[in-house]
Order: C-alpha cells, then sequence, then structure tokens
C-alpha cells in the first residue's frame, strides 16, 4: 500500500467513526432531546443535526457527486444562527432520514473513489489556484468535515444530560 492509500484509508475510517457516533446519538436521544439547548442560550441539537447533514449535503456536490439534495436548508442551518432565519426547521425524524441519506450517498460514492481522485481538484478550485494549491483537494475537504462533524459531535453529547 502507497502512502497516499494509507493516508486516504486512515481518513476514510476517521470519517466513519465520526458518522457512526452521530447515528449512535440519533438512535439515543428521542426527539424532545434534540429540542434542547446545547447550554443556555446555545444552539438546539436539531439545529446542530440539520447543520450537519446540510453541511453533508453540500459535500455531494463540492465532490462532484452531483447537486445537493436539500438547499432550500442552508438557509435555516448553514447561513443563519438557530432560530434566526424565520423558517420552519423539518422534525426530527425527517433530519433523521436526510442525515442517513446523505452519509449513505457519500459512502457509495467514495467507494467508488480512487486514491487519485481524492487527490484531485473539487468543484469549487478553478485549475489555475489548485495548480497554486493542490493541498486544496477532495481529501482536504473530507479531512476538514470529519473534523467539523467531530467538534460538534462533542457538543451534542450534552443532550444527554
Amino acid at each position: 500500500m502507497s502512502h497516499d492509500e494509507l493516508y486516504v484509508k486512515m481518513a476514510l475510517i476517521s470519517w466513519d467513526a465520526h458518522v457512526k457516533r452521530i447515528d449512535a446519538l440519533l438512535a439515543a436521544l428521542g426527539d424532545e432531546q434534540w429540542q434542547q439547548e446545547i447550554s443556555p442560550g446555545r444552539n438546539r441539537g436539531i439545529y446542530l443535526l440539520g447543520h450537519l447533514m446540510v453541511v453533508h449535503d453540500d459535500m455531494a456536490e463540492l465532490l462532484g457527486l452531483g447537486e445537493k439534495r436539500h438547499p432550500g436548508l442552508q438557509a435555516v442551518f448553514l447561513t443563519n444562527p438557530d432560530n434566526k432565519s424565520g423558517k420552519d426547521m423539518p422534525p426530527v425524524a425527517t433530519l433523521r432520514q436526510y442525515w442517513s441519506d446523505a452519509n449513505a450517498r457519500l459512502a457509495d460514492h467514495f467507494k467508488s473513489m480512487t486514491t487519485g481522485d481524492w487527490f484531485s481538484q473539487h468543484t469549487r478550485m478553478s485549475a489555475d489556484d489548485f495548480v497554486k494549491e493542490p493541498h486544496r483537494n477532495k481529501l482536504s475537504v473530507l479531512l476538514s468535515r470529519t473534523s467539523h462533524m467531530a467538534y460538534h459531535h462533542g457538543q451534542l453529547v450534552l443532550l444527554r444530560k
């Protein structure tokens, strides 16, 4: 196994582990617990779940898999803080399904990607910029989104109180 193949394998193992941690919380927490604030005056669990789902939905487009499936939820969960968009949030059950669907879509795509694919340019990089900054590749997207997921998982475990 080459170093590049090893790096990709390690990144995918970490990604899968963090998705499973969020999945475990989804199974363990009731819908009413997702309505709680992480701490007083902070985001609610439902907002963070929706936020993570929207980021994963966006990854499909970023990695060249296709369009986002839920672009209308970006205003609710990404560009505005919790409850500041003025738009209704889907129920927790719907977000659970969207989360599952987004991650299944990504997992299927990841299985078909070669090592070279991971080191290629993502869709928001111009060819000229990629020549200057080849480290801003699809693998870097996976790594940054994995740490993003880990960060929010650390917040979401507080809903177990």
